[in-house]
């Protein structure tokens, strides 16, 4: 059975710092990208960051590009998500999910529980 679990979330003042897990079992992150998404109270979901597995590159949308980054280590089978600098509107429950291969696009299938990340002004 596949299963995604993120962790790390919390409360965190404006321009603080949180990493957040993501760690998979019934498959291997060597065989599948790994996004990163969040969704807040009355918002879209809103896709943050992708790693691909086939040759480690990353994606990141402009509301998170040079605050957030993705990495991944394939020996723990887990990805991370750090994300400086963080903002009141940061503020959201995030999610990781697996691609459909290695490669970053716009399909994902498993997706994780989330985890809350609450940034305080």
């Amino acid at each position: 059975e596949v299963q995604l679990m993120e962790s790390g979330g919390g409360l965190v003042q404006a321009g603080g710092s949180l990493r957040l897990s993501c760690a998979a079992s019934g498959f291997s992150f060597d065989d599948y990208a790994i996004g990163w998404f969040r969704q807040a109270p009355g918002k879209e979901r809103e896709g943050l960051a992708c790693i691909s597995s086939s040759d480690g590159s990353t994606y990141y949308a402009d509301s998170v590009k040079g605050r957030f980054t993705v990495s991944s280590d394939n020996a723990k089978n887990t990805v991370y998500l750090q994300m400086n600098s963080l903002k009141p509107e940061d503020t959201a429950v995030y999610y990781c999910t697996s691609g459909v291969d290695e490669v970053c696009g716009d399909e994902y299938d498993y997706w994780g529980q989330g985890t809350q990340v609450t940034v305080s002004s």
